[in-house]
């Protein structure tokens, strides 16, 4: 009995070292995350002439990074901001003016409608860009365009570009169709990547130089500032300001890779409701996600389960927006035939095959 008792007490103790172990390698390999935002301060600041290309999500705790850089003595010149606008008010697509930012003074340049490129004119007097969006990690969400012509822009004018990098709040998978540019590539996907791409906005600034994407193959000068204590895998990182109006939650975030697909037909996505991007609906037929577990993968299931609600020839819309979002002529094909979503996925595999080794080369969060 004693010698039992003896055993057990041993073996209670060599499970208690393990398990403090455990926990003191936990908390001494855990690093805070801080977004490259936050990083920036700390390194040397952009002389000359800055202009900014941010909106609501540009901010360093609860601080706007032009009212921080401003703060640091700074010269920001101007603003730029992308769809929905500077404060993150305008509704998707719709026009957003140039205006002037009450609290600065300074003149806010909308890269959203005509004009989705910074001219050689608005660039004259600027020595150097920011860029810091909160992006998505979706293709058809317009940031990752905007980057685009805002790299090409500053290639052009000798500019050098940095771009602050923040979590990807779906970067934890890689899904869907890959973008076939020479057939669909428009502002709502530029680039020959998945719908789930798995990058920060960092990462694919850097896959956009280092792949030759810009116009006649041009590189920017790029600096990317990237984050601390990042990891990819995270799932349901909350950001702490919404990225456009339409998505206010992690569960809507999660949920719009698969979602935003319905804006190329008849059914809605709660726009200007409570809940967008939280249910779907045609007329009065409504598919209540808001206790849908987030998805782990590009989900075709609730576009086939309204398609067969939907009075046949009635669902797509007749243009070919659906095509633009799905980045294929097939998808549209492959659902109208009815053919099972493990099928669909199948075709989409040597593409994303091919897709995942270019984006390799680029990841700086391993």
């Amino acid at each position: 009995m004693k010698r039992t008792t003896l055993i057990l007490l041993v073996l209670f103790a060599a499970m208690s070292l393990i398990s403090c172990h455990a926990q003191l390698t936990t908390e001494r390999d855990y690093v805070p995350l801080r977004t490259g935002a936050e990083m920036l301060m700390e390194q040397q600041l952009p002389k000359g002439h800055v202009a900014v290309v941010g909106n609501q999500t540009s901010v360093i705790g609860g601080t706007h990074i032009v009212d921080t850089l401003i703060a640091r003595d700074v010269q920001v010149v101007k603003i730029f901001c992308p769809e929905h606008g500077f404060r993150g008010t305008a509704a998707a697509g719709a026009h957003v003016d140039n205006s002037v930012d009450p609290k600065t003074g300074l003149p806010i340049i909308s890269l959203y409608g005509k004009n989705k490129k910074p001219t050689k004119e608005q660039l004259k007097d600027v020595d150097c860009v920011i860029f810091d969006l909160q992006d998505v990690g979706c293709r058809f969400y317009t940031y990752i365009s905007t980057l685009h012509y805002v790299m090409e822009a500053c290639a052009e004018s000798n500019i050098p570009l940095i771009v602050i990098d923040r979590p990807n709040p779906n970067g934890y998978y890689v899904d869907g169709p890959v973008l076939d540019t020479a057939k669909y590539c428009s502002f709502v996907g530029m680039h020959p990547v998945p719908v789930v791409y798995g990058m920060t906005i960092g990462e694919y600034a850097e896959m956009i130089n280092g792949e030759h994407w810009l116009k006649g193959g041009i590189k920017c000068d790029l600096t990317v500032v990237s984050m601390e204590g990042y990891k990819r895998d995270s799932v349901g990182y909350e950001l702490p300001v919404p990225p456009s109006p339409n998505l206010r939650n992690a569960h809507a975030i999660a949920l719009y890779p698969s979602l935003c697909l319905f804006e190329g037909t008849n059914c809605g996505v709660g726009r200007d409701t409570d809940y967008p991007f939280e249910w779907v609906t045609y007329g009065k037929d409504t598919l209540d996600l808001r206790q849908e577990p987030a998805p782990d993968s590009f989900s075709l299931k609730y576009l086939t389960s309204m398609y067969k609600r939907v009075p046949k020839g009635k669902f797509f819309l007749k243009n070919n927006f659906f095509e633009k979002l799905a980045g294929n002529g097939e998808l549209r094909r492959q659902i109208e035939a009815g053919m099972s979503e493990k099928d669909i996925r199948a075709t989409w595999q040597p593409a994303l095959r091919e897709f995942m080794k270019i984006r390799e080369k680029y990841l700086i969060y391993k």
